[in-house]
């Protein structure tokens, strides 16, 4: 069987997509060329940040994604790191910041964030995804809450998004890649 001469090309374009697992990430923040890791850049970007601050934005670079931003922990966790290396206070302070900061580019309404699981993220350092809630993605597989401090935890490496509904915010659960909600 003869092999198309288009297939290579192919099969190297699908390699990022097939890459976004970052449950074997082996970055160290103690020894810094482990960083360089195309799945640590977020790490590298996290460690360029002053010291005092818990977390911090950076506009998405990919260039298909320009309306987006990032929200990250300052400190590291895991590898990757999960919500769960976290304390209940991180975890609804990171929460929180993301969502004044979508509400600060999108208003109150109209906006989504995003954390996409184990095996869909591109980096080892959590982030979360903030940009403008894509039409009619609203689904059956979401709970209905107040604060920041209600987003459930996602079990097993899952994601979960959340965007308001009013007065309140839905929590959409067991998502692997809640960003693909959000405008491009």
């Amino acid at each position: 069987m003869r092999i198309p001469r288009c297939l290579p090309a192919i099969a190297l374009l699908l390699l990022p997509i097939s890459r976004a697992d970052v449950r074997g990430c082996l970055c160290d923040v103690a020894v810094p060329v482990t960083l360089d890791a195309r799945d640590c850049g977020l790490c590298k970007e996290a460690e360029k940040q002053p010291a005092d601050i818990q977390y911090f934005f950076l506009r998405d670079t990919n260039p298909v994604k320009q309306h987006r931003w990032l929200a990250l922990p300052r400190f590291h966790g895991g590898h990757p790191q999960l919500l769960t290396d976290m304390t209940p206070e991180q975890r609804t302070g990171y929460w929180a910041a993301a969502i004044a900061k979508a509400c600060e580019v999108w208003g109150d309404q109209g906006w989504g964030v995003a954390l996409n699981g184990t095996e869909k993220r591109t980096q080892c350092h959590i982030h979360l995804h903030i940009g403008k809630l894509l039409p009619d993605y609203e689904n059956d597989k979401f709970v209905v809450i107040d604060s920041p401090s209600e987003i459930p935890l996602p079990k097993d490496g899952d994601g979960v998004w959340i965007h308001p509904a009013g007065s309140r915010l839905h929590a959409h659960i067991e998502e692997q890649a809640g960003e693909l909600k959000l405008e491009r």
